[in-house]
């Protein structure tokens, strides 16, 4: 039986949640007051939730500002989509000749959990909880290779995740998505390492084109 969540760890959770979401947005603010206001308790554990986002990377804390969901420019965002799409074809080569018959099952029944939720959001959205229930984060761990790991997992993670949600809430993209996630789990299976190469580089090749036209989208509005 697990032990239960601090408080700061209830206000993490849910504030990593609500970042990857975009329910709080790029350069809103995160008060501690506010907090206490929202959760209850003190500001010690509002300060120390708010410190675990910072070594996410999902927050910021700007001079005469406070703490900011962080707010990436689009040349941050290419250079972090550039590592990410090299990196993680080459986790996915290796994870279709290293990842065992079992975890190839269990990545079919990911998908299926993952097609039930798209179902459950009527297709208009396609979120993944962090670690083994990401499909991204499975593939990175099948490629058995500790230094992908840590540079895929690790700094790049979460903001990858936050980015990745916001290309997949338009109306078709969903249902692709999870059928692209689908084909490359049937590479993998087949142990065809250099399809499942590809399919992973043009999935990733389309969020970022996805990706590209929503922040396009969003300046021209503003």
């Amino acid at each position: 039986m697990s032990e239960p969540m601090t408080l700061a760890e209830k206000v993490f959770t849910e504030l990593t949640t609500a970042i990857v979401r975009g329910e709080l947005r790029p350069g809103d603010r995160l008060s501690e007051q506010t907090l206490v206001e929202r959760y209850g308790g003190s500001r010690a554990p509002m300060r120390e939730a708010i410190q675990r986002l910072e070594a996410r990377n999902l927050v910021k804390r700007v001079p005469h500002a406070g703490a900011r969901v962080v707010s990436l420019t689009t040349t941050e965002l290419r250079d972090i989509y550039e590592v990410r799409l090299e990196l993680e074809c080459m986790a996915c080569r290796l994870a279709a000749t290293r990842m065992t018959d079992d975890e190839i099952q269990e990545l079919y029944a990911l998908l299926k959990e993952h097609e039930d939720s798209i179902a459950a959001e009527q297709g208009l959205a396609y979120y993944q909880k962090a670690g083994d229930l990401d499909f991204h984060y499975r593939i990175i761990k099948g490629s058995k290779n500790s230094r992908l790991y840590q540079m895929l997992c690790g700094d790049l993670y979460h903001i990858v995740r936050m980015y990745r949600y916001q290309t997949s809430t338009s109306s078709k993209r969903p249902p692709q998505a999870l059928q692209e996630h689908k084909r490359i789990v049937e590479a993998i299976a087949a142990r065809d390492a250099e399809l499942a190469e590809l399919l992973m580089r043009r999935h990733i090749q389309t969020s970022i084109t996805n990706l590209e036209t929503r922040l396009a989208e969003e300046e021209g509005r503003q």
